[in-house]
């Protein structure tokens, strides 16, 4: 894969392939540029089938974001990803995937008005940050929590404006909350106010509310906040 080619490269011929990075960062942008705002990315599982909760309650949150006037944004492949885009269809709004090539190949969902596959994960990522005013993160695997933790990382060290992130199922994510107070907060390696940074639910609609809400807070801030650059 060329992310192990270009980590063991040990001559600079693997560094042609940089300008691939650039050039699917370069596509990233112009796609979230070109995508109707705002919009909300949703994560998950893509083993999860049709019968199972976390799919139907995808399904519904989608839906209710579509409803409210968000884009829906995937990773675009099965399980969480496409009932996510499933229900922003169904509601009406605009269904985003991102895809990655993966050696087990990954197929787009067939719930797609926008589709992008990417080759390198961290061009990937970016665009989910980028596109999004919030994250809501529906039960998943390594990957699921590897888009956790690094939104959490970015809003802690404020490389990126703070935004929602939404953990839904309680029961799924009970043992790493745990773990997050005891030892991590328990042992000073995080802030008590880092737990601020996560909202915890088993309902779609206050996973949508918990986004909107913020998304229409700072937008009224806005005014303001031109104002006073303006004053000074």
């Amino acid at each position: 894969m060329d992310d192990r080619r270009i980590l063991e490269a040990e001559d600079h011929a693997e560094l042609l392939h940089v300008k691939q990075i650039a050039d699917e960062f370069l596509q990233g942008f112009e796609t979230v540029a070109e995508i109707a705002k705002p919009a909300v990315t949703i994560f998950g599982s893509a083993r999860v089938r049709e019968d199972h909760p976390a799919y139907k309650a995808a399904v519904q949150t989608g839906k209710l974001f579509a409803e409210a006037g968000f884009t829906v944004v995937t990773g675009g492949g099965p399980g969480v990803m496409e009932a996510a885009n499933r229900g922003a269809q169904e509601g009406g709004g605009l269904s985003v995937g991102f895809n990655i090539e993966l050696p087990h190949e990954q197929d787009s969902n067939p719930y797609l008005d926008v589709g992008v596959t990417f080759r390198h994960f961290y061009a990937r990522k970016t665009m989910f940050v980028k596109a999004a005013e919030g994250f809501v993160i529906f039960p998943g695997g390594f990957g699921t929590l590897d888009e956790f933790f690094e939104a959490l990382t970015l809003i802690q060290t404020g490389k990126v404006l703070h935004f929602p992130v939404v953990l839904f199922d309680s029961g799924y994510w009970k043992g790493l909350l745990a773990w997050i107070r005891d030892p991590l907060l328990a042992e000073g390696m995080i802030s008590p106010n880092d737990l601020d940074l996560l909202v915890v639910t088993n309902e779609p609609a206050e996973a949508v509310a918990t986004v909107v809400t913020s998304y229409e807070r700072r937008r009224a801030d806005l005014p303001a906040a031109s104002a006073k650059a303006d004053a000074q």
